[in-house]
């Protein structure tokens, strides 16, 4: 079975970090004319006709000296950047997030997932640190978009990934029609709308252990053995989602209704009509979410947010 969060990080890019800080090195490849650029302002991209508008740097002219150029790396004989402008160049609808550029990263696309990602991080972070954390003192980057520097105490700041658990909790004998998969939702999600729990990860904590606070926070359900699934990248803002399986020791649901509105315990039977019938809508097909719940279920499932 094809899993799509897996397929967005199929193909890595060599991120060339020995190149960073060799200033020689970053002129010439921006020089180069097969050099590829993405131009993110703030936090948002524009996208071109459905796909991720990469550019030679030769057309961002009217650009120069007003971003950061932010160096993803190398890939297919070529290197590629990112050109992080001010927010303010996001004029328009057509400037989208990280969110809604995703359905332009399937199918086709895919191949671009792990620079663009690359590229949103950074930019992500470099448009929320503005300030050093110790004097407040002015940043300035450093090593090509990866570093920032206080120009005052000259502490240096570095990119932060916040690792996150999401997790197919199941009851039941498994494999049998009786074995069911546990699903929340918010109160702000439209009618139907049910995921996998999820939850940050907090100091000290082992990632299973994550698992198991989570679920028994949300739900009240206790959580047993708890197994590895896979992992995804996810900037949105910052953030790795590392996908577990785990099984439940205990059935009963009492939730906290502050993160959690409503859970439900699902079979494959109950998932399999109510996805047909329009009533359970799952999360998209690129997210981690959905892998769980069809490498659970057994396959495709009809409808997506």
């Amino acid at each position: 079975m094809r899993f799509p969060h897996l397929e967005l990080a199929a193909y890595p890019h060599d991120r060339a970090s020995e190149h960073r800080g060799d200033d020689a090195w970053l002129e010439s490849a921006w020089q180069d004319p097969e050099t590829r650029v993405l131009v993110v302002a703030g936090n948002r991209v524009r996208p071109v006709d459905g796909t991720v508008p990469w550019v030679a740097p030769v057309d961002l002219a009217d650009l120069a000296g007003e971003g950061v150029r932010v160096l993803l790396g190398e890939r297919d004989g070529r290197v590629w950047f990112a050109d992080v402008v001010d927010a303010s160049y996001a004029t328009g609808e057509e400037w989208v997030g990280i969110r809604d550029l995703l359905p332009h990263l399937a199918g086709a696309g895919v191949e671009q997932a792990p620079l663009v990602f690359h590229a949103i991080g950074l930019a992500e972070w470099l448009f929320a640190t503005r300030f050093c954390p110790r004097c407040g003192g002015r940043l300035e980057p450093r090593l090509a978009g990866h570093e920032l520097e206080c120009v005052e105490c000259h502490r240096r700041q570095f990119p932060r990934t916040d690792p996150a658990v999401i997790m197919a909790i199941t009851h039941g004998e498994p494999g049998t029609p009786d074995e069911q998969l546990l699903l929340g939702r918010q109160e702000a999600w439209p009618a139907g709308r049910y995921s996998t729990l999820a939850g940050f990860l907090e100091p000290g904590e082992t990632l299973e252990d994550a698992v198991r606070r989570e679920v028994v926070e949300e739900t009240g359900v206790v959580v047993g053995e708890v197994t590895f699934f896979g992992n995804q990248p996810w900037p949105l803002p910052a953030s790795l989602m590392l996908g577990f399986r785990g099984r439940a020791v205990s059935c009963e649901i009492q939730v906290d209704g502050t993160e959690v509105q409503d859970a439900r315990w699902f079979t494959r039977e109950d998932m399999r009509a109510e996805a047909a019938a329009g009533t359970l809508v799952l999360p998209g097909g690129v997210s981690i979410s959905r892998s769980l719940v069809e490498d659970w279920y057994g396959g495709p499932l009809p409808g997506s947010w």
